[in-house]
């Protein structure tokens, strides 16, 4: 069994997890790629989300063998046959500890924010990750998930190696897997897009109400799935539109290729947009099966196609929209905005990392204002963005971020891109974030 990526995953595995909804769940995340996954099952149950935050406490003379796990709250597992082994005294223990405790800390007040995290006294601990290895996190995390008073705790992954299985039944009261495939061997093989959780999403997730049900209104109040017919109605896209009370405006996003709506850089902006109240639909411009072709992965005019198509779909929404383009997605955005007869365009274009010269023929009719973000070692494409801005006639601006490379994974980098894009699409809205 394959997953498209967590999001997908984390719907899967939710549906195995039904049952927990009347057991006063608390679902906990493994930082970070099981926070999107558990974000998903914590939807589902309409459950508290939480991370839990494990750290190994390793054997001084020998860092990588874990002779114990500390969690928050002074929560401390230990080995001592391994203490035994490694000749760990009282005096090592308590400097490791105090080492370990301030990462915790570090971490708890950069995914938290100051938030106090979620009391397990009493209730079942649902412990998520996106897949097991060698299960020794996860068996750390629940061993402190009971610790911290958990009445039962329950395992559940997307995937996991079989040796994992038979290590960890021992540790929790219900394992719950969807596969545990003979030849595995990494657990990023297992899913077509396993590209790395930023911290800005983890946080991003953990701000949403998951223990609420759903909203059912005209407008969408939080993250739903759309479908959007698109070529005379033969095809649909899928989507995942966010309408804050009161947006202003949606800010559609096209992802590059190789990508999807499920992206974690662009579910990160989405994120800080969402919180500023603009609204966001970030979709597929792809169905599965077309994303296999790779002619149609860069086929401009076709993403572009589709993605004016959409446009005019999400004028029912009777706001103003705007485009957030990446990669190949951004010279989509960029074709989509050109002008043309009868077709109102978007009220304001961001790209970040883009490709705008796939689009080159069309940007001289581009009216919308446009921001080009582009990671100052990404030296290639921040070329062929400048090339492309000097085409425009159009309001523009090129920002260069310092130190950033092309997928803008250094650290602060996707927030000065949030940042940024936020400022270009309220001031071009005359609204105030």
């Amino acid at each position: 069994m394959r997953f498209d990526d967590r999001v997908d995953a984390g719907r899967r595995l939710a549906e195995r997890l039904e049952h927990l909804r009347g057991d006063d769940p608390v679902v906990l995340g493994l930082p970070r790629g099981g926070v999107p996954v558990a974000h998903q099952v914590a939807r589902a149950l309409r459950a508290p989300l939480d991370v839990i935050l494990v750290r190994k406490l390793g054997v001084p003379s020998h860092r990588e063998l874990g002779f114990g796990a500390l969690g928050e709250g002074g929560v401390r597992v230990v080995r001592d046959d391994i203490m035994r082994l490694g000749r760990v005294d009282e005096d090592d223990l308590a400097e490791v500890q105090r080492a370990e405790e301030r990462h915790l800390r570090e971490q708890a007040d950069r995914f938290r924010g100051g938030r106090p995290r979620v009391p397990l006294e009493g209730r079942t601990a649902v412990v998520v990750d996106d897949g097991i290895a060698t299960g020794s996190t996860a068996a750390a995390a629940c061993r402190v998930a009971r610790a911290q008073g958990a009445r039962r705790v329950v395992l559940a992954v997307p995937v996991t190696s079989p040796d994992a299985v038979a290590s960890l039944r021992g540790e929790v009261d219900e394992l719950v897997y969807l596969s545990a495939p003979a030849g595995f061997s990494a657990v990023g093989e297992w899913y077509r897009d396993f590209s790395q959780t930023e911290d800005e999403e983890v946080v991003a997730l953990l701000r949403h109400d998951t223990s609420a049900p759903p909203h059912t209104g005209a407008h969408i109040h939080g993250p739903a799935p759309v479908k959007l017919p698109v070529d005379d109605r033969t095809v649909t896209l899928d989507g995942d539109l966010t309408m804050p009370p009161g947006a202003p405006a949606v800010v559609l996003f096209a992802h590059g290729s190789g990508s999807s709506r499920h992206s974690p850089r662009n579910r990160a902006v989405a994120g800080v947009l969402n919180r500023a109240g603009l609204g966001t639909l970030l979709f597929d411009l792809l169905t599965p099966d077309e994303a296999e072709d790779r002619a149609k992965v860069f086929d401009i005019g076709l993403l572009a196609g589709r993605l004016g198509q959409v446009t005019e779909w999400m004028r029912r929404e009777s706001v103003p929209l705007c485009y957030f383009g990446a990669s190949t997605g951004a010279a989509a955005a960029l074709w989509a905005a050109a002008e043309e007869e009868g077709r109102e365009g978007p009220a304001a274009v961001v790209s970040r990392g883009g490709r705008p010269d796939l689009a080159m023929d069309r940007l001289g009719t581009v009216r919308a204002p446009t921001l080009f973000l582009v990671g100052g070692l990404d030296e290639t494409v921040l070329d062929l963005n400048r090339r492309a801005a000097a085409r425009l006639r159009c309001e523009n601006r090129l920002v260069v971020v310092d130190g950033a490379t092309h997928l803008f994974e250094e650290p602060g980098a996707l927030d000065t891109v949030a940042e940024l894009a936020c400022e270009w699409f309220t001031d071009h809205l005359g609204a105030t974030p």
